[in-house]
């Protein structure tokens, strides 16, 4: 009987050095791999190869990985891993008009690498049946489960894949304090201590789009939280 098909991961790297330094530790967790030097070619390979993840880099000779990750996002939920040299770069790439579902600085340790692009694929899978037809409404905010849309007063604000999971995540534990832990493990799947920026700035993204409807509330040293929903607009 043959086994089932690995995962592919497409790597975005101009350095070989590191493209092949993690395309090795990616190998030896049971990926298929895909490498690519460069924006243009990357974007190629995405339509021919359809992976399950992309690993890019932030800084490519021709396109860069912004402009790569919006050109992504406009055909699909293609997970999105981003590799930067600069930490101050961070808001720019897990912001909402680029949407990427998570990144690291380098250096970074390959092993941990290996276990957010295994969080990322595990949260990606099929499996939100239970929640398909589910509506929340909140106040002036509306967000439908099924069609992955959240609405302002009848007006949809867009949402990259993980603002959308972090805000429904939130709003369906209405009345709870959640920590960033817990949300780092409910949205991203990370089993182990994950960078806890990577909450602050989704929700700080999420706050920016979704204006005076946003319900969440800050609990200072533990986490967040939704606060009363506001009188509904006439």
């Amino acid at each position: 009987m043959k086994g089932v098909k690995p995962q592919t991961v497409l790597v975005v790297e101009d350095e070989a050095s590191i493209a092949s330094f993690v395309a090795a530790y990616l190998k030896s967790a049971g990926y298929e791999v895909r490498t690519a030097a460069s924006g243009s070619e990357a974007l190629r390979l995405v339509e021919s190869e359809k992976p399950a993840l992309v690993v890019l880099d932030l800084m490519l000779p021709d396109i860069d990985g912004v402009e790569v990750c919006k050109r992504i996002r406009q055909t699909g939920e293609l997970p999105v891993l981003m590799l930067t040299a600069r930490d101050e770069d961070v808001d720019k790439i897990i912001g909402l008009e680029v949407g990427a579902d998570d990144y690291m600085t380098k250096p970074f340790n390959p092993r941990e690498l290996v276990a957010r692009v295994r969080a990322i694929l595990r949260r990606a899978a099929p499996g939100r049946g239970e929640r398909e037809s589910a509506v929340i409404r909140h106040g002036d905010l509306v967000v439908d489960a099924g069609r992955r849309e959240a609405r302002v007063r009848g007006e949809e604000v867009q949402l990259a894949p993980k603002e959308f999971d972090l805000l429904w995540e939130l709003l369906d534990h209405r009345g709870l304090v959640l920590t960033r832990d817990q949300l780092l493990e409910r949205v991203w799947g990370y089993t182990f201590a994950g960078d806890t920026r990577t909450v602050d700035v989704h929700v700080r993204q999420l706050r920016r789009k979704l204006g005076d409807a946003s319900p969440i509330v800050t609990v200072w040293g533990v986490g967040y939280k939704v606060g009363p929903a506001k009188d509904q607009a006439a």
